[in-house]
């Protein structure tokens, strides 16, 4: 009881000093370019003192009590998002919303921050100011945004690109396309009853095959984002001995060339060039700039048709923005634009049944970079057709939406949903499904 009554003292009299130190010489906000006024708002807030991968902790980090919780903080802050290396001139769309939802619903700095760093809350003026920024770097209201009508893109090339991702000539024993696995008449993604892709003779692949839908809005391709864009993420799997079979982009060529048509097409449309893996490759990203899924319920909600969406599916859209899932599920497609830590609060991989084994591709973005700080980092999938893309993760072990929200809730906000919340949440992402010919 005499410790706690201590530690109470400490605490309280480090409060008070803090606040004095905090009232007495904070800074206005400089006469300056926007950036650099959004700069001087946040560090006077201590955002980049646990936001950061080098964080500049106060004399007092060292107490009793108050140090293993600010460690904790700082811990868990930085999995979030490194502010201080992201706040540039040419900021990302996640960060963005990270800081849009931290002044819309005064999220940070967090309340046990704010107990001992008295002043670190943003006023009036400063969210003015930042939420002006960020609307001028978006260039539209909200974290998320409509998908365009329509793209611009080759007709001749995109219908080349269809034949060959239906070739399962492309594959070493005839047997898999493109197709096989991002099947374009259901949600673009594998079928619902396979957690990972079965791949030549039947060998299972580590991860589940994301949706090709919409893929052309992704910063990079695949989970770990080990290609840079489509015409790169195409050349992968014909090579994977587990996908389409261990062979090489020259064996593929020269079985695809024995068909005269084809090598007639190449020659038309890539004078000079002709068959070869990167036009190939090419004209299956240009068919996959072509899948795009506008006119969903909730474009026409964002356009302003207010009855396009039920009230609780509205309700389901708030709780979405208010629990921090538009951070990263941010933009046109809601997600796509950064790689996230899985297990920011709790384990995932300890947790998860042990009939998935662990495997290379459970290490995510550190498959790609080979950086120990990117150990389960993935890309945050887009939400556009969610509902017709189960299973859910990287690995395919959630079957239904409301396990996904569940899971997403407990391991990146800490936080246990209320089963209602759960409900409105997938009611609002039911909305999301969107229009393309091949679903039709």
């Amino acid at each position: 009881m005499r410790a706690l009554k201590i530690a109470l003292f400490i605490l309280l009299g480090t409060a008070t000093i803090i606040a004095v130190y905090r009232f007495g010489f904070r800074k206005s906000i400089p006469d300056a370019p926007v950036y650099e006024q959004v700069v001087s708002i946040l560090k006077q807030n201590d955002c980049f003192v646990c936001h950061s991968g080098n964080p500049k902790l106060p004399f007092y980090s060292s107490f009793p009590v108050i140090g293993p919780k600010m460690a904790e903080h700082t811990y868990h802050a930085f999995r979030f998002t490194d502010l201080e290396s992201k706040v540039t001139e040419d900021i990302d769309d996640v960060t963005l919303s990270m800081l849009d939802h931290a002044i819309s619903y005064e999220t940070m700095p967090i309340a046990g921050y704010r107990l001992i760093n008295w002043g670190t809350r943003f006023n009036k003026k400063e969210k003015s100011i930042i939420a002006g920024w960020i609307r001028e770097k978006r260039g539209y209201d909200g974290p998320v945004c409509t998908i365009p009508e329509s793209v611009e893109f080759d007709k001749e090339i995109a219908e080349l690109g269809e034949s060959l991702f239906n070739d399962a000539r492309i594959s070493l024993d005839g047997t898999i396309s493109c197709a096989t696995c991002h099947v374009l008449e259901d949600g673009g993604a594998d079928h619902a009853d396979e957690r990972v892709s079965e791949g030549i003779n039947g060998l299972e692949g580590g991860v589940n095959a994301p949706t090709v839908y919409n893929s052309d809005f992704n910063v990079r391709q695949f989970w770990n984002g080990r290609a840079a864009d489509l015409r790169e993420q195409a050349e992968g799997p014909a090579t994977n001995p587990v996908e389409m079979g261990d062979q090489t982009w020259d064996q593929i060529c020269e079985r695809l060339r024995m068909d005269k048509f084809l090598v007639e097409e190449f020659e038309r449309l890539y004078p000079g060039e002709g068959l070869t893996r990167m036009t190939v490759t090419g004209a299956i990203a240009e068919l996959e700039r072509t899948l795009i899924t506008p006119d969903s319920r909730f474009d026409k909600y964002l356009k302003g048709n207010s009855e396009a969406i039920s009230p609780e599916e509205t309700r389901g859209y708030e709780k979405f923005k208010e629990n921090a899932c538009a951070t990263c599920h941010t933009g046109v497609i809601l997600g796509g634009r950064s790689f996230e830590f899985l297990d920011i609060y709790g384990d995932y991989f300890e947790d998860r049944t042990d009939e998935i084994a662990y495997n290379s591709d459970d290490d995510g973005l550190k498959g790609f970079t080979g950086k120990n700080e990117d150990l389960h980092k993935f890309k945050v999938p887009g939400l556009r057709n969610v509902a017709l893309t189960a299973p859910y993760f990287h690995d395919g072990s959630l079957q239904t939406l409301e396990a996904a929200v569940k899971a997403m809730a407990r391991y990146e906000l800490g936080k246990e949903l209320s089963e209602q919340d759960i409900c409105s949440i997938v009611a609002f992402l039911n909305t999301l499904t969107g229009n393309n010919p091949y679903m039709e």
